[in-house]
């Protein structure tokens, strides 16, 4: 079973155009959609698609209707009550792929809340595989939050798997050496946000991107899964780094794309499949995600990991 926790939960609306966003101009918009949404809460989504068993833990007024929406589409929503109106997020998404978001802070979150999602989660922890910490926080909630949710969870059965950006990051980053998660999922931008390197190389390189990610590993992180984008994806252990490139993807949107990515890895870890496997499954469902509109999270019979290309890479110098 995977846990989730969404800890800044957002409707997400889609804003589909038919030409390219152009600033100060008027556009007519081709559609327009809407879904709960935030990065466990996708997790979930992905997991519930592929059979496996999910809880989705976040902060939210148990008659909001974003619950309601989870609760419909078969996710079972654990929401820990909350005062205020969740936040909407906006994308906006052009014919080629490019993607322009704009996301709200969200409601002010209380200490009694954060303790209530802490409790919330450690009564799950030894039912769970995983437990997948993910986004943001919400304003009110310290920037070493996950952190310290990382230490007040490991030993209780469940592995940990943390996704988030920023000044949480970085926070979690600095105690590594308190409490390391199992899983790390940055991007290009995020490995050079605490290593101190050109994002655009990350990117672009995988065994750039692979040399940063080891310093993760050799302060704790049992793997550490680095995405990409169009470059695909790397795994690092302690046993070594792979890099997997994704099958040919017309995009449509990014939205998503990244979550689905960390869902793969997941699934391949339940399955007790090798690394290579796990990071195939992973580029699989984060190019199908890129080729869905909005933050559609694609079925599993539109995952196609026998497509991805896994490389073993060699980090020593000159390798």
């Amino acid at each position: 079973m995977i846990v989730t926790l969404t800890a800044n939960p957002s409707h997400d609306r889609t804003v589909t155009l038919a030409g390219r966003l152009e600033r100060g101009a008027v556009i007519r918009a081709e559609s327009v959609s809407s879904q709960a949404g935030g990065k466990g809460v996708n997790i979930s989504r992905a997991s519930v698609a592929a059979g496996v068993p999910s809880i989705a833990v976040l902060p939210a007024p148990a008659d909001d209707p974003f619950v309601h929406e989870l609760l419909a589409a078969g996710i079972d929503c654990r929401p820990v009550p909350t005062p205020g109106a969740l936040r909407v997020n906006i994308t906006v998404s052009e014919p080629d792929g490019t993607t322009t978001k704009l996301n709200s802070p969200g409601p002010t979150v209380t200490p009694d809340v954060l303790q209530a999602l802490v409790e919330a989660l450690q009564r799950r922890a030894g039912q769970a595989d995983w437990i997948v910490l993910a986004g943001s926080l919400p304003p009110g909630a310290p920037v070493g939050w996950y952190a310290e949710l990382v230490a007040a969870l490991r030993g209780r059965g469940a592995r940990i798997a943390v996704d988030t950006s920023d000044a949480p990051l970085r926070a979690l980053v600095d105690g590594l050496d308190e409490a390391a998660p199992h899983l790390m999922k940055p991007n290009g931008e995020e490995l050079a946000s605490f290593t101190g390197g050109d994002a655009a190389t990350l990117e672009s390189d995988p065994v750039a991107a692979a040399i940063a990610a080891t310093t993760l590993v050799d302060r704790g992180v049992e793997s550490v899964l680095a995405t990409l984008g169009p470059h695909g994806a790397v795994l690092v252990n302690a046993d070594g780094a792979w890099h997997a490139t994704p099958p040919e993807t017309a995009v449509v949107s990014t939205v998503g794309a990244g979550d689905s990515s960390l869902f793969g890895y997941l699934l391949g870890d339940l399955r007790a499949q090798g690394p290579d496997q796990r990071l195939s499954l992973a580029v699989a469902y984060g190019s199908a995600a890129a080729g869905l509109p909005g933050t559609t999270i694609p079925q599993p019979h539109q995952v196609r990991p026998e497509l991805a290309s896994v490389r073993r890479l060699d980090l020593t110098p000159g390798g």
